[in-house]
């Protein structure tokens, strides 16, 4: 088949689109470059809010190129390029702008405190970077994870009043993680091959939540064990009908706390009024609420003095926070005594003697295991850098010489060098 057949699926699909008038351009923004009288890097910065300041208005009033601005007006679609013209003709050196600039203020974006222009926020970015460098070398289950990481969760975990926290790169992808492990929860505890209604698991969605959690949720519904009920936007009544009459023993509902859109609360007291009821998991997405609800900033949960009866909380940084990242704030299933017990036994009964031969050679070489593998496939993945020496490698084949048998893995090892 040729590639040009593929060019053809796509226009007919892009035509379509366009009928449907669901076509939509992304709209670049300039962001001026701050003078030196006012760099927030260099001032001295409140730690506290005490009024309106210049690096406030900067996440609220912004400048557009004036063929950008044409082209919106007119509803072309605009890449972009334009715009990067004209900001590099608006930073030569002679300073003088060659292309005209509309000034607009934003009533669009979610910075609702405007800490993402504020000089703390910005000068404890710009010190994190300059100690520690961009970048989180690794994901989180491979060498990613840092102190930082954990004291951030820690802190979510308190703001949350919950036992633990787990962050994840985007508030989007929070809801996806979370989808998917229930997913999994409906396959691994289920008897048989066919379950029956009572042991799948039921996920209770408000017909208008994030495109987050309908696309987690559609994740879920591929697992055989999960059946999804979409009740009418905050009706209780209706909520109340279908957990009556629905026979599954593991209930989750899901809502986002304060909705974007239409700007409501869900009916936070009635949902802790039917949990007792029927005993399901609650879970709220508090994106819109972290920070900007509650006395202490705890979100719709502390709002509404219900903090203890939301057993899931998903949240954003990207929001209120004026950063990035998403994270999950949750409760324990069991307490946290109990926990060194049940791994005691789990690798009494279930688990070979594992030796950490490579950590303590002082080596960070992560065992890769199923899911991310097929199962009897699991391995150490070692990956080189440009900043690893010639003595780093010797040092690492050293070690992985007394712990693998180089000669049935077709690799050959002398005097600590392998090669093929």
């Amino acid at each position: 088949m040729e590639l040009s057949s593929w060019d053809k699926w796509v226009e007919q699909a892009l035509s379509r689109l366009e009928s449907l008038k669901v076509i939509r351009s992304l709209r670049p923004i300039h962001l001026p470059t701050p003078n030196n009288s006012k760099n927030s890097l260099n001032s001295d910065a409140l730690e506290v809010f005490d009024g309106l300041r210049h690096w406030d208005r900067a996440s609220v009033e912004v400048e557009i190129a004036d063929s950008t601005y044409q082209r919106w007006v007119q509803d072309i679609p605009c890449s972009g390029d334009d715009l990067v013209c004209a900001k590099a003709e608006a930073d030569n050196e002679a300073g003088v702008r060659t292309q005209e600039f509309k000034k607009l203020l934003i009533f669009s974006g979610n910075d609702y405190l405007g800490l993402s222009s504020h000089p703390t926020v910005v000068k404890s970015a710009a010190k994190a970077v300059q100690e520690h460098g961009m970048g989180p070398r690794g994901s989180a289950l491979i060498c990613g994870y840092t102190n930082y990481h954990r004291l951030l969760e820690s802190c979510l975990a308190d703001l949350k009043k919950k036992e633990d926290c787990l962050l994840c790169p985007t508030g989007f992808s929070a809801n996806m993680a979370f989808m998917t492990a229930v997913g999994n929860i409906g396959s691994l505890s289920a008897a048989g091959e066919k379950p029956s209604k009572d042991e799948s698991v039921a996920i209770f969605s408000d017909a208008l939540n994030h495109a987050s959690i309908i696309d987690g949720i559609r994740l879920a519904e591929r697992q055989q064990r999960v059946q999804v009920l979409v009740y009418r936007h905050c009706d209780m009544s209706h909520l109340n009908a279908l957990l009556s009459s629905t026979p599954a023993k593991k209930k989750i509902v899901v809502t986002d706390s304060l909705f974007s859109m239409d700007g409501d609360f869900a009916p936070m007291v009635e949902l802790v009024r039917l949990r007792r009821k029927h005993g399901f998991l609650l879970v709220i997405d508090d994106a819109h609420g972290t920070l900007v609800c509650g006395k202490n900033g705890g979100g719709v949960g502390e709002e509404f003095n219900c903090e203890t009866d939301i057993d899931i909380c998903i949240g954003t940084l990207s929001k209120a926070a004026g950063c990035h990242g998403g994270f999950i704030a949750c409760r324990l299933v069991s307490s946290r005594k109990n926990i060194k017990h049940v791994d005691d036994v789990a690798t009494s009964i279930y688990l070979p003697p594992c030796y950490s031969h490579m950590l303590k050679s002082g080596f960070h070489v992560t065992a890769i295991r199923p899911p991310t593998v097929p199962p009897n496939l699991c391995r150490l993945r070692v990956t080189l850098s440009a900043a690893h020496t010639t003595e780093d490698l010797r040092k690492l084949t050293a070690a992985l010489a007394q712990c693998i048998n180089f000669s049935d893995s077709g690799l050959h090892c002398t005097n600590g060098n392998a090669r093929l």
